[in-house]
């Protein structure tokens, strides 16, 4: 019978070791690990990308894709039912998993995966030439009361001489899920010793982070400093007759806790619920409260000041939401009325799976005992607070998720991984639910790689788009899933369709040609109209417009006199607005 862990200042005790010699020879799990990379590898050479529909890449990547997922699931388990395998192949499978999930894309794409991570490219760029804060923002002004993020890239930038972050901005997510590796490490052996529940846990962690928050983005940064607090504090509480902190840790973790408030609007607000969450337990206070008084003074501090602009223009809706929690719950679960089949599919599988782990965390909870007392529990419940309080524009379901995934996942790998009396059949269970875990990950966060990636001829459409446009110009299109049309945002304006009130959406659909002339109207510069197969991705996949939006603009325009083609291509169209005579 496993021990149990402790979060009181008397010496922990820990989970004793279990397991054994596997049923096979020792070097078959070694053996598949690299066995598996390999297959990977070599299943990458012939991906079709142009071919992915309403499932993304799942339609396209081949079968020893799939085959080599599961010859590394197989193997971890292998590795870690067998005492002889040493950590140092833990690590190795665990990182496998982690190019095998996050690097496919980067190897596959010929350009940078996401609009919302060429958004951040642009405001990076912005930052850079201006030193600082940028004027004339727009609707990017938010990045200009949240800039740590940026303001550490910029840093890089400017001590290695790169002029630009889209050189490793495609391998963010490989990075960030690479460094998450230590903290989750820290803070599940903080509570076990049982390298089962430990690696395992790590495993689970990845296999369920489907939210795909992990891009080159303010909240990847913050959430990886997050959860390294958390760790280093869980740690701090198992230490044995140990209260409160010595100065020079202290004033590490302060310094991170400036960082998160600094870059990031919703985490300090996480990290706060999470303080508050770990110093209900009366013998915690000593050591958690220094941090949540550092937590809620960089808060404060930096709302009121560089951010007031932002919180001031957004009070009311603040406000509104915390009287409608049922609406802030249920904001992230509507709306697939429109979407494409398969997306509908994926956002059951989704919810299902986030269902179901939060439910073996809760049995893990109520048949081991030990867990209990391990804090890990507080963790997995803190983000339910800001879940009630406000939607996050509608991804707040999604952000609390992500935030409790550490807790649920550590839960998780303890119902998973506790000693049984019938150990072969409780290896085949859990890898048939490990198994089951990656499907419904890739489901989520590979399903809408169609209207992510970006072929090189849409990077040129929208790179001759910036090119020719001068300050004052206006740049048009049906959606923002664009590569790089945010760049010189400071300079240009935008008019997205997708983001206009419901009656002009119609009348959009009613009346193309006139919809594309009065997105003109009032432009200090040259207007472009710029079509992408991206766009027409988007629309079909999230119902934001009809499927054949993009197609029925492009017809309208061809049309117009007013409108001459400046860039042309098989995946994209640029046309610029031409004043003529009878026109407005």
């Amino acid at each position: 019978m496993a021990r149990e862990s402790t979060v009181t200042a008397a010496p922990p005790t820990r989970l004793r070791r279990v397991g054994g010699r596997g049923p096979w020879p020792q070097w078959v799990p070694r053996a598949m690990l690299p066995v598996a990379l390999a297959v990977w590898l070599v299943s990458l050479r012939r991906v079709q990308l142009e071919r992915m529909g309403d499932l993304g890449l799942l339609q396209v990547l081949p079968v020893w894709f799939w085959v080599a997922v599961a010859l590394l699931t197989l193997g971890f388990v292998a590795a870690l039912r067998d005492l002889r395998v040493g950590k140092g192949w833990l690590a190795g499978y665990l990182l496998a998993l982690v190019m095998m999930i996050h690097a496919t894309p980067s190897l596959l794409y010929p350009a940078l995966r996401y609009s919302w991570a060429w958004k951040h490219i642009a405001v990076l760029d912005a930052m850079l030439r201006h030193n600082g804060t940028v004027p004339n923002a727009q609707g990017l002004d938010i990045y200009n009361q949240w800039p740590g993020f940026f303001q550490i890239n910029a840093l890089l930038l400017r001590v290695t001489g790169m002029h630009s972050a889209l050189g490793y901005a495609a391998w963010a997510p490989v990075f960030f899920n690479v460094l998450l590796l230590g903290p989750l490490l820290l803070l599940y052996r903080s509570v076990s010793s049982d390298r089962r529940v430990v690696w395992g846990g790590v495993w689970i962690f990845y296999s369920a982070s489907w939210v795909g928050q992990d891009y080159f983005a303010p909240q990847a940064f913050a959430f990886l400093l997050y959860a390294s607090l958390l760790a280093v504090l869980i740690r701090r509480l198992h230490e044995p007759g140990v209260h409160g902190w010595p100065p020079g840790r202290l004033l590490m973790l302060l310094l991170i806790e400036f960082a998160i408030a600094s870059s990031h609007q919703l985490t300090p607000l996480m990290l706060i619920s999470a303080l508050l969450m770990l110093a209900l337990p009366r013998r915690n206070r000593r050591t958690v409260l220094p941090l949540l008084a550092g937590a809620v003074g960089f808060t404060v501090l930096w709302d009121a000041t560089v951010a007031r602009p932002y919180l001031s223009a957004n009070l009311h809706d603040l406000l509104h939401a915390l009287t409608s929690p049922d609406a802030n719950v249920l904001s992230g679960l509507a709306g697939l009325g429109a979407a494409a089949p398969g997306q509908v599919l994926v956002a059951w599988v989704d919810r299902g799976m986030s269902a179901a782990l939060f439910a073996l965390a809760a049995v893990a909870y109520w048949r081991r005992p030990w867990t209990r007392r391990t804090g890990v529990p507080l963790l997995a419940l803190s983000p339910l607070p800001l879940l009630v309080a406000n939607n996050y524009g509608g991804e707040m379901i999604f952000r609390a998720y992500l935030f409790s995934l550490p807790a649920t996942a550590f839960l998780t790998a303890a119902l998973l991984f506790a000693p049984s009396e019938r150990p072969r059949l409780r290896a085949v269970v859990v890898t048939g639910l490990l198994g089951t875990l990656l499907v419904g990950l890739f489901f989520g966060y590979y399903s809408k790689e169609s209207m992510n990636w970006f072929s090189t001829d849409e990077v040129a459409a929208v790179r001759t788009t910036i090119d020719r446009a001068p300050p004052g110009s206006r740049i048009v299109s049906v959606t923002g899933d664009l590569p790089g049309a945010d760049l010189h945002y400071d300079e240009h304006s935008r008019v997205v369709f997708s983001q206009d009130t419901l009656a002009e959406r119609r009348a959009l659909l009613v009346d193309p040609t006139s919809a594309i002339l009065h997105a003109q109207v009032g432009a200090n510069g040259p207007t472009y109209l710029v079509l992408t197969r991206a766009q027409a991705a988007e629309c079909y996949l999230t119902g934001t417009l009809p499927a054949d939006t993009v197609a029925r603009l492009r017809a309208a325009a061809d049309a117009l006199p007013a409108l001459t083609p400046v860039y042309r291509g098989p995946d994209a169209v640029v046309y610029q607005y031409v004043a003529t005579t009878g026109t407005p």
